[in-house]
């Protein structure tokens, strides 16, 4: 059911709450009669932190203001008149509010459509029957929603006790004028003969006993109301302090680890809306009960009565200051991080936030931001407050905003738009640790009043660690570094430590979220393929997975120390395959077309099976970065024999040239994908289109791959630039073809960069190895 549909069944408060969403910004009008367009919008596709989606923004004005025209035109009749010059205004309205800044409009209708779906979401979760049917996190958010409902009654309470309070002290205070004005008149009868004297002074001692008696009685009653009502502060500020505890230390916490694992390619964090209301309720509960302290404090100071009420609202006023503070120097939030890898002479954006900046009048004097790159050494330093002030690392180029407050969305910000580290300053590292191991961290900081200056607020935030490059060569593991970090940094952490070593299963999940981030793609990482990296990593040749369970992977295995035989470390070799997939073979990913985690001995093993012409695809295991054709045909030099063929691996610099599928195509001995799928049934749609006929008597060339064995009536192996598996049985065998053990190492590929320029000396190489008796051919690939 469409949102608006739902939202206009909303009732009570839930119903005031959306429509105060609507205004002269827009219109609920207008939300009505586009709700259907409006919904279909892809909203969220802008990014509202780049200034370089503004056009996108400003198409969707342009669209918006051309369905309100052209619902406005086709309205009839006399009601529709009305309407027509309605829908019509509106339209100007909006173009001359949103034309300038259209990624305000952006940032005003998500907001409208994130707070429609929130408020829709809890009456739906309200109606609901409890129990089962409600899962976990609605029951969460109804349980902070009831304790913010106990604490609006207990802040009304202790407002209708003091209002008591103050009234019954005004009528003690008159009283206490009376007492002083018979006192007055007794003092007066002095002057008066004895026996006016005598006349006179009974009735105004009975007078005077019984006002003192009125007010001893009504002093303690005083005191009493005092007491009961600090006692009611007491508990209330203790719910809060629970409450902010729940939200800051659980809620927000657990948005800024969401958050951290978003850099790894995780689900985005979730937006900071209901944060943000949480936030706001909070701060409006605190400064409710923080005034009526200072109020129970100058009525105390008004009539001092002797009593502990002096040292309990000291106490008081102490906790709410504390409270107030916490919520403040905890709710400025980096909503957008800046890059993580952070190149030097580069252009980057980030922005903060304060969630109760609106509630708190934080932006009736828009306080700056200032942003600092320092080290883990002196973001450790800054944690324990030790004096840090004018110490950096580097020079960071439009390093102060001011916050901007949003009216349309109540969000107090601050976007750095155009952030550029211009230099470094490294520290002396130590052991085997690189540049692309050492972490910064961007300082935000900024100070603020609130309450007339009442309270000052010094705040600073320290963003995700970022490691800096100045080489896009030191981009991958500089990536390596980030992973780690944000994949197993545990919360509160000292600034930046992490593990040495984590559990395989744990650096899986972290593989399988940034692979599927990478290539943009729903299929991760199979079991299949997690074996096959867990072999890669450990050297093992077991299968099951049960086997790496309880294995641990260190920092240095992962990327400090080359695999065995290799000059390259096991993350260097995944990011590669990353790479290759991301920009060249997502869509045959996507298909499943791509077997890829796969060694040598298994693509024999499994093709060694299946007809010939049957092919797969596996990721090099010799080459950063490259994927190889396997396929199975007979063996040239033994008849009735058959063997496995490997092409040497295509790297990005292949394909720039021609195309996966385009090569598969010119390849016309590839019949069959593994295991039987007719490979024009998989590849055709991503076919290049035929050349057109000549044009103006010219002919255009055409890039064709060719393979010269398989394209001859007499096959010469020696002209050809692939190489044949040492090890091909004659016969085929039944193999379970789920998980293989590697081959030794010795016997791992011998890929090398192929270049169309070096096709003759490959050539030449290939016919030299082939005149050589077998035993030692093969003896000197493997070496």
């Amino acid at each position: 059911m469409a949102v608006w549909i739902q939202a206009q069944q909303l009732q009570g408060d839930a119903l005031h709450q959306m429509q105060s969403l609507y205004g002269q910004h827009f219109p609920i009008e207008v939300r009505h009669y586009l709700s259907q367009w409006i919904e279909g919008q892809l909203w969220d596709a802008v990014d509202l932190e780049n200034p370089q989606e503004e056009f996108k923004a400003k198409r969707l004005l342009d669209s918006l203001i051309q369905e309100l025209q052209k619902k406005a035109d086709h309205q009839v009749g006399e009601d529709g008149f009305l309407l027509k010059i309605k829908l019509g205004h509106y339209a100007s309205q909006l173009k001359s509010t949103y034309d300038r800044c259209p990624l305000e409009l952006v940032r005003c209708i998500k907001h409208i459509l994130y707070t429609e779906q929130r408020l829709v979401r809890e009456a739906t979760n309200s109606s609901s029957p409890v129990g089962g049917m409600m899962d976990s996190m609605s029951q969460k958010y109804q349980q902070i929603n009831q304790v913010f409902e106990e604490l609006r009654l207990l802040t009304q309470d202790t407002e209708n006790d003091l209002r008591k309070l103050q009234h019954n002290q005004e009528y003690f205070i008159i009283q206490y004028q009376e007492s002083l004005r018979i006192q007055a008149q007794l003092s007066s009868l002095a002057s008066l003969p004895p026996a006016d004297r005598q006349l006179r002074e009974p009735s105004l001692l009975s007078k005077r006993a019984t006002v003192e008696a009125w007010l001893t009685r009504e002093a303690n009653t005083l005191q009493k109301y005092r007491l009961d009502l600090a006692e009611k502060h007491q508990k209330t500020l203790a719910l809060l302090r629970k409450q902010q505890t729940v939200i800051l230390d659980d809620e927000l916490i657990q948005w800024k680890r969401r958050q951290q694992l978003a850099g790894n390619g995780g689900p985005p964090e979730g937006g900071l809306d209901i944060l943000q209301s949480w936030c706001e309720k909070l701060s409006e509960t605190i400064w409710q009960n923080r005034q009526q302290i200072r109020r129970a404090e100058h009525l105390r100071q008004q009539l001092p009565i002797p009593g502990p009420i002096e040292e309990l609202l000291t106490e008081l006023n102490s906790t709410i200051t504390d409270i107030i503070s916490a919520l403040v120097t905890s709710t400025f939030i980096i909503e957008k991080q800046p890059p993580q890898v952070l190149k030097t002479q580069t252009k980057f954006a980030a922005t903060v936030r304060l969630l109760v900046g609106g509630k708190l009048n934080v932006h009736m004097n828009p306080p700056q931001v200032k942003a600092t790159i320092i080290s883990e050494q002196q973001a450790k330093a800054l944690l324990k407050n030790e004096n840090t002030r004018n110490d950096s690392s580097g020079e960071i180029l439009n390093n102060n905003c001011v916050m901007e407050y949003h009216q349309t969305t109540g969000t107090l910000s601050a976007h750095f738009r155009n952030m550029s580290l211009k230099r470094i300053k490294r520290s002396d590292r130590r052991g085997a640790e690189s540049v692309t191991e050492e972490k910064f961290t961007i300082l935000f900081e900024s100070q603020f009043s609130v309450g007339g200056n009442e309270l000052v607020f010094q705040v600073k935030t320290l963003s995700l660690p970022v490691v800096v490059i100045v080489h896009g060569s030191q981009d991958n593991n500089a990536t390596a570094t980030v992973l780690w970090d944000n994949a197993f940094a545990e919360p509160g952490r000292v600034p930046f430590i992490v593990p040495d070593k984590v559990l395989w299963p744990q650096l899986c999940d972290a593989l399988n979220m940034k692979y599927k981030a990478e290539v943009q793609s729903n299929r991760g990482l199979s079991e299949e393929n997690l074996v096959f990296l867990a072999q890669k990593a450990f050297s093992s040749s077991s299968c099951n997975p049960e086997d790496y369970r309880n294995l641990t992977m260190t920092w240095s295995q992962f990327n400090r120390e080359s695999l065995p035989g290799r000059n390259f470390t096991f993350w260097q070799w995944f990011d590669g395959v990353m790479e290759l997939t991301k920009k060249h073979l997502k869509p045959h990913w996507n298909d499943g077309a791509i077997l890829g985690f796969v060694n040598k001995q298994q693509a024999q093993d499994m093709l060694m099976s299946k007809p010939n012409g049957t092919f797969l695809l596996r990721f090099s295991d010799s080459e950063i970065g490259g994927i190889t054709i396997a396929w199975v045909a007979e063996n040239p030099n033994k008849a009735g024999e058959r063997m496995v063929w490997n092409l040497m691996p295509y790297t990005t610099k292949d394909f720039s040239i021609r195309s996966l599928a385009d090569r598969i195509s010119d390849l016309n001995h590839l019949l069959f994908l593994y295991p039987d799928r007719p490979k024009d049934e998989v590849f055709s749609k991503y076919y290049a289109p035929p050349l057109s006929k000549a044009v103006d008597g010219y002919v255009k060339p055409q890039i064709k791959q060719v393979v010269p064995e398989f394209t001859t009536a007499n096959p010469d192996p020696a002209a050809n630039p692939t190489y044949m598996d040492p090890v091909s049985p004659a016969v085929s065998h039944p193999h379970n073809y789920g998980l293989y053990p590697p081959m030794s190492e010795s016997m791992g590929d011998t890929d090398v960069d192929f270049d169309l320029d070096d096709t003759m000396d490959v050539a030449r190489h290939v016919e030299e190895l082939l005149r050589r008796p077998m035993e030692s051919q093969w003896s000197g690939q493997q070496s």
